[in-house]
């Protein structure tokens, strides 16, 4: 008698934050196209663009309903992207642990196939437990890159911080000389020197659940960091799994004007119009959660102003819009901002598109690759700042603005906006960052080709999972 093969059946669990669920989203695609099984776990309120960006894909998804009556969290609110400030963030964190019960009862129900294995979101460490209680493993994903996980864990470790007088006083770790840090590369209170408060307590809960996992799944590939990836995998760990970059999960469209889409049409026929004239274009995004203040936005549109570069600055933030009143007018049209979501891959792949002013989110970093455009790093939040090193001096695809005071974390002035735009867009240095982003970017597209380390390693983390099985 022959037997009968079910598929594996992957439970994947993002966080609620849009820069958190897009790469687990492409990671499910590529799990189907593996012959495995899916079920996604999310909220009600994420739910519909989850289904809407999945419409193609055969996948399961679960609705579990947020917790309500959070202090903090106004009513309705079910995405980091709406809180009304980060500094909700840890009491919107720690809410979904109330998600517990239900997240298992629902896993309970899940019989044909059974689960094999959870992939969860970083910050969802309960998962880790009813992963336990069901004996099956449970991989964390952490949406960053492995250069900045080993960096936060070793500052912790070796505290090579720990005689510096301030903030910029710069510091090496002792496994990578050749890079100077300082504590305000890290985020507070990370590099303070006894870091404490509800966001320390919060990382080392997550820890323990890290430590109790059964590996990392990183946005990343070998060729991209391999130092980094050998030394976690060797002294950190659990072990990363590279299976990056996930944007190459999604065939990216060819961005041209048809006569029966309109739309996007305005800000592709303005790039099809700057291409047609010759004339670089800078796309300039600082993702949905940096708070940049007015007086800094005002800086950064006057330098743009200054630079003579032709740019197209994509924002939603209504705090960002209202202090670019005007900006339109005066540039004319070698500028154009577009209130409106935009298919990031899209831009980054019109032919027009140069250079591009990035705030260093990782999933940004990895899609300027991927398109083979350079960077021009100008870090606000999170793990932002250890990213911009690592594009402009590490992996060398990116210029860096630099604030006047020399602190990364200090003001940049509308000067300096306008030299690094010149360099990147016109410059010696800007030809060399893009040559080299050229051969990164090829190096991603290995990665995931059939045969490619990310590829391959894929195939070995699913046959993990299924030998995993407590």
């Amino acid at each position: 008698m022959g037997t009968v093969t079910t598929l594996p059946h992957f439970i994947i669990f993002p966080f609620m934050s849009h820069g958190h669920t897009i790469p687990l989203l492409h990671l499910a695609t590529l799990l189907r196209h593996r012959f495995v099984a899916v079920t996604i776990f999310t909220t009600p309120g994420n739910a519909p663009s989850i289904r809407d960006y999945l419409r193609d894909v055969s996948i399961s998804i679960i609705e579990l309903p947020f917790p309500k009556d959070v202090q903090g969290i106004p009513p309705g609110v079910e995405n980091t992207e709406k809180l009304p400030s980060m500094s909700s963030f840890g009491q919107f964190a720690g809410a979904t642990k109330l998600m517990q019960p239900l997240f298992e009862q629902a896993l309970s129900a899940l019989q044909h196939p059974a689960p094999t294995c959870v992939i969860s979101d970083a910050f969802l460490g309960w998962t880790q437990e009813s992963a336990e209680k069901f004996g099956i493993p449970r991989y964390h994903f952490f949406g960053i890159s492995v250069f900045a996980t080993t960096l936060y864990q070793l500052i912790g470790i070796e505290r090579p911080h720990a005689d510096t007088v301030s903030l910029d006083e710069p510091f090496t770790f002792s496994s990578f000389p050749w890079l100077k840090f300082t504590r305000n590369d890290f985020e507070p209170p990370f590099g303070d020197l006894e870091p404490k408060g509800p966001a320390v307590d919060f990382m080392l809960e997550q820890g323990i659940s890290f430590a109790k996992s059964r590996g990392m799944i990183s946005n990343s590939f070998y060729k991209l960091e391999p130092r980094f990836i050998d030394y976690f995998n060797q002294h950190l760990g659990p072990k990363s799994w590279c299976i990056g970059p996930l944007c190459l999960a999604k065939k990216p469209k060819t961005v041209a004007l048809s006569q029966d889409d309109n739309k996007h049409e305005t800000w592709i026929q303005w790039l099809n119009n700057k291409l047609a004239d010759g004339r670089p274009v800078l796309y300039v995004a600082f993702g949905t959660q940096a708070e940049v203040s007015a007086e800094q936005i005002q800086e950064i549109a006057k330098g743009l102003e200054l630079s003579k570069a032709c740019f197209l600055w994509v924002t939603r933030q209504n705090n960002v819009l209202e202090h670019l009143a005007g900006l339109e007018e005066r540039v004319k049209n070698r500028g154009l901002i577009v209130r409106e979501w935009v298919d990031q891959n899209e831009v980054l792949r019109h032919k027009s598109i140069k250079g591009f002013l990035s705030h260093c989110g990782w999933n940004s970093v990895l899609e300027s690759i991927c398109a083979k455009v350079p960077i021009l790093a100008l870090p606000f939040m999170a793990e932002q700042h250890l990213n911009a090193r690592m594009v402009t001096e590490e992996i060398e695809v990116g210029l860096r603005i630099m604030p006047r005071d020399g602190s990364v974390r200090g003001f940049v002035e509308a000067e300096e906006v306008e030299k690094r735009v010149r360099e990147l867009m016109e410059g010696e240095k800007g030809e060399r960052v893009r040559k080299k982003v050229k051969e990164v970017g090829e190096n991603a597209e290995e990665a995931m080709k059939e045969g490619g380390s990310s590829w391959s390693t894929l195939g070995l983390l699913i046959d993990d999972a299924c030998a995993g099985k407590l």
